[in-house]
């Protein structure tokens, strides 16, 4: 890593889904345009204007889809002079929900890295924002080494908790949400994080603890801020805005109070229970009116399910309870339009309401107190911190229609009351939750884990082993590359002829000396690259000797004697001979006969929850081997790429399922020859990548050599 000086920082946010950009946020657009997409963007904006960083760099996904605006084609966005958005291309251009985009992460990874390949410096922090950004992350961080912040904003573990609570199965949460691959790439990111910066203090200590790597030492509560330039409270002579016209259309008695609700059209918001307190309150109804800003739409049959659902359930509400004139339900409005919105409900000395069933922060609380606004919001999540630091507001059971009915008149008919919680919230905000201020704790808990880093050296002969070659082609050994001899031959025969363009490398489990043998027996060329012991050792031609560099880089966080300690007590393990361990690799036999009830999860876990770090790999349900994180097959190949400047489109890999699959995953070109396809991918990735040749062994991969024209520019 380049970290060229003390006060120069280089950080790179990572928020993959939803549509980002610097003005006009289309928030609540769907349910992936929420207030994530404002954080992300603001605090990269806050943090840019600080003297102590040199350039903020904002990574999402590359869209450019007729559906959107260009704006999200658009490669580079400056947000500030020390900050700007990367689009990074991801899967398919269309705009597509979060819940589809797994698959494409290991490209987005990839792209990520290439990125960087081609700065003059690598950054010095990876601070990412949700599971998706998380997952990404942690193979960014593998492969070069900078160390990782988390923001969570939304935990999969308490989702899948409240919505298995509302009756939905376990079997429906993994179908439309993919919570399986969620949650393990939260644990992932935990256990590889250098800091989790969380909102509330309920985050830390009600929600992560349901994670298996849970460690509170490493989290820290820095709540967002607010732009106090936008939300401020109403002026005297300010004109009505077109928003407040668009408002003000709907009721019949316009200059009533207004009991404001703004969020998007999301059953977990909990806007319909708003409605229903409202209507039930013939009180209510004859002393305010109700604004309910949800998001944007043009054909309610158009949007996502859950939006649909949200939507007509309002409507059919209102029909019900006859609140026609009482009510408004705007289809449109801009994000530069929110703060007006905050101004005309505080000017008509009204309240607003967030009434959701679980709220991870509240930034609306924020920004209706710092309008002048009193709130009422749920007792659920980040609004307790919120009302407790500024005493704004009242919190409320959102599953009761008349607690939430209560507090709003409390506030509305008592003018004290209303006046006290505009005052404070108006003074409170500034003090406590400014960007100036958050921006600032911000720099000073990431300064002790940037100083910590180790700053990576290689040694020139590793360099100088690439023998300026760019292209690569790389094989598993025995289930690939072997057992047939005419393939082998051929095979063997053209990569002597492409020498001069193109190395030649293997990927194997087995350790060097086992492998020599193996070469020897099949006249294979020696490798120009040779990772072995499923990815813990990289052998560089002529001697073959063990990177030093690479050692180091994964010896990270490795604490082999802890990792014996906690296994060498599980029933169903019984270490393997000394021959099959090495200095990175620790390995097992699995005997099922012994635990029928300990399976692969569960080691996974029982290592997570003792804070070790690592990877665990189940070979034909009887092997079980452990390395360190940042050690693989697939991470070694990126480390060698980077080092030998080969793009990951000019490398060709050869494998299957198990300890292959990240070799396969990403930007790489990869082939699963057919005496292979009978081990289905976990993780199937970008299909685009992946050819499966309907030739065995080493023709296989000559096949694909053919099928990418791999050798032709």
């Amino acid at each position: 890593m380049n970290n060229e000086a003390a006060n120069s920082l280089y950080i790179a946010h990572i928020s993959v889904h939803g549509l980002i950009r610097g003005h006009n946020l289309e928030l609540g657009r769907d349910a992936d345009t929420g207030g994530q997409t404002k954080y992300v963007v603001d605090l990269a904006v806050a943090v840019g204007k600080r003297a102590e960083v040199d350039k903020v760099h904002l990574f999402t996904r590359l869209v450019d889809d007729p559906d959107v605006d260009d704006d999200y084609a658009a490669a580079e966005e400056r947000l500030s002079d020390g900050a700007a958005i990367i689009r990074i291309e991801c899967g398919p251009k269309a705009y597509l929900p979060k819940e589809q985009l797994w698959e494409h992460l290991d490209g987005f990874a990839d792209n990520m890295i290439e990125f960087f390949n081609a700065q003059d410096r690598l950054p010095d922090l990876l601070h990412s924002h949700y599971a998706d950004a998380g997952y990404v992350a942690t193979r960014v961080s593998h492969a070069t080494g900078i160390p990782i912040v988390h923001t969570g904003h939304s935990l999969g573990r308490d989702k899948r908790q409240r919505l298995m609570a509302t009756g939905m199965s376990s079997a429906a949460l993994e179908e439309r949400y993919n919570m399986g691959r969620r949650i393990e790439a939260e644990e992932e990111v935990l256990a590889n994080a250098s800091l989790v910066i969380t909102s509330t203090h309920q985050e830390v200590n009600e929600q992560y603890e349901a994670y298996d790597f849970y460690r509170p030492e490493t989290m820290k509560v820095i709540p967002p801020g607010t732009d106090l330039s936008q939300f401020h409270p109403p002026e005297l002579g300010e004109p009505p805005t077109k928003v407040a016209r668009s408002i003000r259309r709907f009721l019949d008695e316009p200059d009533k109070p207004l009991i404001l609700a703004l969020s998007r059209p999301d059953p977990r918001k909990n806007i319909a229970n708003l409605l229903s307190a409202y209507g039930e309150s013939k009180e209510l109804q004859d002393i305010a009116n109700l604004v309910i800003i949800a998001g944007n739409r043009d054909d309610i049959r158009k949007m996502d399910e859950g939006a649909q659902s949200v939507l007509s359930e309002l409507l059919v509400l209102i029909d019900y309870y006859d609140l026609y004139g009482k009510v408004a339900l705007p289809k449109k409005h801009l994000s530069s339009e929110v703060p007006a919105i905050y101004r005309l409900a505080a000017s008509s000395r009204g309240v607003f309401v967030n009434p959701a069933l679980t709220e991870p922060f509240g930034l609306t609380l924020l920004e209706a107190g710092a309008s002048g606004l009193p709130v009422v919001a749920t007792e659920n999540g980040g609004p307790v911190d919120i009302i407790r630091n500024c005493g704004n507001g009242l919190l409320v059971d959102p599953l009761s229609p008349d607690d939430i009915s209560a507090a709003i008149k409390k506030i509305i008919l008592h003018g004290d009351t209303w006046r006290k919680f505009s005052s404070n919230g108006l003074k409170n905000v500034e003090a406590r939750y400014s960007w100036d201020a958050h921006a600032k704790s911000y720099i000073k808990a990431i300064r002790p884990i940037v100083q910590a880093t180790e700053q990576p050296s290689f040694s020139p002969a590793i360099i100088k082993a690439s023998r300026r070659v760019n292209r690569l082609i790389i094989s598993d050994l025995d289930k690939t590359l072997l057992s047939d001899t005419q393939g082998l031959k051929e095979l063997t025969r053209l990569l002597r002829e492409k020498r001069k363009e193109s190395a030649f490398g293997i990927a194997t489990a087995r350790r060097l000396d086992s492998v020599l043998g193996v070469l020897k027996k099949y006249d294979i060329p020696r490798p120009d690259i040779l990772i072995s012991s499923l990815g813990t050792e990289i052998h560089y031609s002529p001697d073959l000797k063990p990177s030093v560099d690479w050692a180091r880089h994964v010896d990270h966080n490795w604490n082999p004697k802890a990792i014996r300690r906690i296994l060498d007590q599980v029933a169903c393990l019984s270490p393997q001979h000394d021959k099959d361990q090495s200095q990175f690799k620790i390995s097992y036999h699995l005997n099922n006969a012994v635990d029928d009830a300990l399976n692969y999860q569960d080691i996974v876990s029982l290592l997570r929850q003792e804070e070790q770090s690592v990877n665990v790999f189940l070979s034909n349900n009887q092997n079980l081997d452990i390395t360190p994180a940042r050690a693989s097959k697939g991470m070694a190949l990126r480390y060698v790429a980077q080092l030998w400047d080969i793009p990951f489109e000019h490398i060709l890999v050869a494998g299957g399922a198990g300890t292959d699959e990240d070799m396969l995953s990403g930007n790489m070109l990869s082939v699963v020859v057919s005496n292979r396809q009978h081990e289905p991918l976990q993780n199937p990735s970008d299909e685009q990548h992946i050819y499966y040749s309907q030739k065995s062994n080493a023709l296989g991969i000559l096949d694909a050599i053919e099928h990418y024209r791999f050798f032709e520019e």
